[in-house]
């Protein structure tokens, strides 16, 4: 049986990235949020279909990573080079969006290593996860 989770979109998302998309995409962004965030809510089944990918995980709290690709558009969601980074509690069973990006919002060098430091720079609450 799968968790029925509640799905937040921290303020830094927003402000950094999802504006971009909306700008770029306009409705079809709407459309895929709300989509995203039907998925999320439903996370277990992501992980079972190997969709998301647990980065790591201590105390009921895990970082995740999966790709997502923009309603209305060809490419899937590997191709699309959309990437969202949460943060899933299981004690309040909470998602929380940290980074919604596209890997050329992030710049050239290792998309991971630029990715954990945004997440240790703009959310110090989850420094020793990643």
């Amino acid at each position: 049986m799968s968790i029925n989770y509640s799905v937040d979109i921290e303020k830094y998302a927003t402000k950094h990235f999802i504006k971009s998309f909306e700008k770029k995409y306009n409705k079809a962004w709407d459309i895929t949020l709300d989509a995203l965030k039907r998925e999320l809510m439903s996370f277990d089944i992501l992980l079972s279909k190997s969709i998301a990918e647990i980065i790591t995980e201590r105390n009921n709290i895990k970082i995740c990573k999966l790709e997502f690709k923009v309603a209305g558009t060809n490419k899937s969601r590997h191709g699309s080079g959309n990437r969202c980074i949460i943060c899933v509690n299981n004690i309040n069973n909470l998602i929380k969006i940290l980074l919604l990006y596209h890997k050329s919002h992030l710049g050239d060098g290792n998309e991971t290593a630029k990715w954990k430091q945004m997440i240790k720079d703009n959310y110090p609450e989850y420094n020793k996860l990643v």
